[in-house]
């Protein structure tokens, strides 16, 4: 007995030594932030390769309604604070467009799924809310819209890593889904991870977004976090003519006009994905949306189920989940984020009660990059920069995802704009297909620096943007070079995964629409230095005294 459990406990030896020789082999041959700082790299913007961005019309069949009465449609799934818990979202019932609409009851429909680890029979059942929302318009000739009804439903109680099916709707009228399937993430821990996580921005719903959507598909991510920009129901007129700039188009219409049933169309196509992949979304500038009642940001807040009350947040802009190891953070850009704003103090007490050691991986996402070398919105999120990154850079944030900027760039490790090998590494992948321009421009191209009173943004704070005051661009607005925290851009449609390793080691892949599959744009192990970058780990004093 005693040879077959020291034979045993060999092979298991080598079979762990054989996993860390494969790690080390990899890591040779893909570079790491340890080989860092890198030289800048930019990739020659190739003009063939701006694609078919051109919006899907509304009589293609993926984005025509397919459901009869009550059925439900545009299904989703998104995670709660934990891997036991899941929500469960779906549309019944058509919008309304015109002058004369009534909007649907809400309760007139039950909000129901019965869930379980077998297809046959699901054993449970959950209960959840409905909505409608409106998107109103004072002004003659401008169209109202009035949605479907909108149903969140929790499911809790769930097994880590473990595969449920689920049905959705209302059994009593005989509205009831086909049946789907998600699979729950992995529980927190130092050595527990989902296997592939996909980050995509600036989405849209062009043909360049199908063959974003189908790279990453084939991807078999476990999760999609989208960090902004989501459908671009505002680039429309009520009347459903869009354009490519609306400001440019449109520059006379009394309010900045949406065309809502872009956000079903977006919800049909994407429901193959996210029925089964959990989704998460934090709000960019697109979604703004304004309408009467100087009310914003309504078709967000109402059409994804959001942790914010699991996390403790008082808002759908800003909340926080765990997924595996790994403690993820989305932020508001376009809602108060200063010292003094709720946003701010729950970000405090949010990374106070991070535990390293069950989520030794913090991961950072909201819309406007902070570091960005593009012409297009430079330093325009410099405000919210100046309030927010020195508590996240005290906290040990790892990595930050951002969109806004329609093109690919990866930085250095850096904080304050200077190189540092405790800073987070800023990804900004808005390029994931949307119908407006490509962002080739660098604003450290000759006449290609904006002024800086062109920075301002009523939405995101007011003007903060100054001249450098130290390194190489040093009482410059821009850098006359590549910056030396900017490591790699490219001006192409894509979007990248993440796939954590371990408590130090994660690699990070960004694909190109024009590839085949397996060809890397980009690629990078991240590593985590914890005994060189000690990190908080109590409450500050602040947060007790506004407690």
């Amino acid at each position: 007995m005693m040879f077959w459990l020291s034979f045993l406990f060999l092979l298991s030896i080598i079979a762990i030594n054989d996993v860390v020789a494969l790690v080390v082999a990899d890591a040779k041959r893909i570079p790491s932030t340890l080989d860092g700082p890198f030289d800048p790299v930019t990739v020659p913007y190739d003009v063939s390769l701006r694609g078919n961005a051109v919006d899907l019309p509304d009589t293609d069949p993926r984005v025509r309604r397919r459901v009869k009465g009550f059925e439900p449609e545009q299904i989703s799934v998104s995670l709660s604070v934990s891997y036991d818990s899941v929500w469960i979202s779906w549309v019944t019932g058509e919008f309304q467009i015109g002058n004369n609409i009534k909007p649907l009851n809400p309760n007139a429909v039950a909000s129901l799924v019965r869930y379980g680890r077998s297809r046959f029979p699901l054993t449970h059942e959950a209960i959840g809310y409905s909505l409608v929302y409106n998107q109103l318009y004072p002004f003659e000739g401008l169209k109202n819209y009035t949605s479907g009804i909108i149903h969140h439903v929790r499911l809790t109680g769930l097994k880590p890593s473990t595969l449920y099916y689920y049905r959705c709707g209302d059994p009593s009228i005989s509205a009831m889904s086909d049946i789907y399937h998600f699979r729950t993430l992995p529980t927190s821990g130092p050595r527990s991870y989902p296997k592939r996580i996909a980050v995509v921005g600036d989405l849209g719903l062009t043909y360049n977004t199908t063959d974003t959507i189908s790279h990453l598909t084939r991807n078999n991510p476990d999760l999609v976090i989208l960090v902004g920009d989501v459908t671009y129901a505002n680039l429309y007129l009520t009347n459903g003519t869009g354009s490519d700039c609306y400001d440019c188009s449109f520059p006379d219409t009394p309010i900045h006009e949406t065309y809502q049933p872009r956000w079903d169309y977006w919800g049909r196509f994407m429901q193959s994905l996210i029925s089964k992949t959990p989704i998460m979304v934090v709000e960019g500038n697109h979604e703004i949306e304004e309408q009467a009642g100087n009310q914003r940001f309504v078709a967000y807040s109402s059409r994804f189920a959001f942790p914010s009350k699991e996390s403790e947040s008082s808002s759908t802009f800003y909340y926080s989940f765990n997924a595996g190891g790994i403690h993820f953070i989305m932020l508001g850009a376009y809602i108060a984020y200063n010292k003094s704003a709720e946003q701010y103090k729950w970000l405090e007490r949010d990374l106070a009660k991070v535990d390293r050691s069950m989520t030794p991986w913090l991961v950072a996402a909201w819309h406007p990059p902070w570091y960005s070398s593009y012409k297009a919105h430079y330093k325009e999120a410099e405000c919210m920069r100046v309030e927010m990154e020195e508590l996240l850079y005290s906290y040990g944030v790892d990595i930050v995802l951002n969109g806004h900027v329609h093109a690919y760039e990866r930085s250095n490790r850096v904080y304050n704009f200077t190189l540092d090998p405790c800073g987070p590494v800023h990804i900004t992948v808005g390029d994931g297909g949307n119908r407006e321009k490509m962002a080739i421009e660098h604003a450290d191209e000759t006449g290609n620096c904006p002024e800086a009173s062109s920075t301002y943004d009523m939405y995101m704070g007011g003007f903060c943007a100054k001249n450098f005051t130290s390194g190489p661009a040093a009482g410059k607005f821009c850098w006359d070079r590549q910056p030396d925290y900017s490591a790699f851009r490219e001006s192409s449609f894509g979007h990248g995964i993440l796939e954590v390793k371990n408590e130090t080691w994660a690699l990070w892949t960004w694909y190109r629409n024009q590839d085949s599959n397996t060809k890397v744009g980009d690629q990078i192990y991240i590593v985590r230095q914890p005994d060189i970058c000690p990190v908080h780990h109590t409450l500050p004093k602040r947060w007790f005294a506004d407690s």
